[in-house]
């Protein structure tokens, strides 16, 4: 099978899982309330959603920028801001086999660098938003340790903790020389020692972590008020226990830009919590819908780009 071919399977098989886990969804929970949910939303609380969505890709950005120049990679705020929203609207705006981090490898690529560099890049400035996001459930839950069932607070923490784990191992590996020895490990070693350079020091690490908090904060606002909107009245911190593991979720890619298994993680977890299927059903679609608009800007960048796909 060539590589077209195998591309155009995955895709194929995205938008099938995609269509089952809406159906299944849909057989549960009545279509017309959902609808009349979405459009009696508050137009108002829904801008601030797009706002607060806008301005985490925004800090993600020059999150991204801060990764690459202390690699040693050229480039003003303004290359790397547009191609993370070019990268933002091919995961989120296109049903393409394309996708944005490798769009951003390209990127880079064709300022002059190797592809494998810039991949070690991108692929740092994905761990760090990665371990930023388990670090902030885990702050939420210490916050909000009673907030779940037990069972449910243990397997998600321990999930959370057995990540950092995974994290903090693959910042040290870069000290195993041994791994020198064998392909696939001497990628991890790449990896790691990267991500050593651009954590070298603890004001790095501790500039680094309060941007991946901040950049999640201001996606679970856009979360909260897109909830808001449609009458789901929980406070900000229900959010931050429940929603960081549905991200997690929707990161498998199993489906389209994650849709069906947001909307199916946001029904389970919440429904753990006493929540109206529908309210929530509808936040999730609109959560969705805020994503593909905030990345808009992508669409622009690429359009008047000199070089596309």
């Amino acid at each position: 099978m060539t590589r077209h071919l195998k591309r155009a399977f995955s895709l194929l098989l995205r938008l099938a899982v995609t269509l089952l886990v809406f159906w299944l969804i849909f057989r549960a929970i009545d279509l017309e309330g959902v609808v009349q949910t979405i459009t009696g939303a508050a137009p108002s609380l829904l801008l601030v959603a797009l706002l607060f969505q806008l301005a985490s890709t925004l800090l993600a950005s020059w999150r991204w920028k801060l990764v690459m120049q202390r690699l040693g990679f050229g480039r003003d705020f303004t290359f790397y801001l547009r191609s993370y929203f070019k990268g933002t609207f091919f995961n989120q705006g296109l049903p393409t086999s394309v996708g944005g981090d490798a769009l951003r490898v390209l990127d880079v690529a064709r300022t002059g660098h190797r592809k494998r560099d810039a991949f070690y890049g991108v692929a740092v400035d994905r761990g760090l938003g990665l371990a930023g996001l388990l670090v902030f459930n885990l702050l939420a839950h210490l916050l909000a340790p009673e907030l779940l069932p037990r069972q449910a607070f243990i397997a998600i923490n321990a999930l959370v903790l057995l990540g950092l784990a995974g994290f903090s191992a693959t910042w040290f590996l870069h000290r195993l020389h041994v791994l020198e020895r064998w392909v696939p490990t001497r990628v991890l070693l790449r990896i790691s020692q990267r991500l050593a350079t651009v954590l070298s020091s603890r004001r790095d690490l501790g500039v680094q972590l309060g941007l991946s908090l901040l950049i999640h904060l201001l996606a679970l606002l856009a979360i909260y008020y897109i909830g808001r909107s449609v009458g789901l009245e929980f406070s900000l911190i229900t959010y931050m226990v429940i929603v960081p593991p549905v991200i997690l979720l929707t990161l498998v890619p199993v489906s389209l830009a994650g849709w069906g298994v947001r909307e199916g993680g946001m029904i389970g977890l919440f429904a753990l919590i006493g929540a109206d299927q529908t309210l929530v059903l509808s936040m999730s679609i609109l959560y969705g819908v805020t994503l593909i608009v905030s990345s808009l800007p992508g669409l622009y960048a690429y359009l008047t780009g000199k070089h596309h796909l």
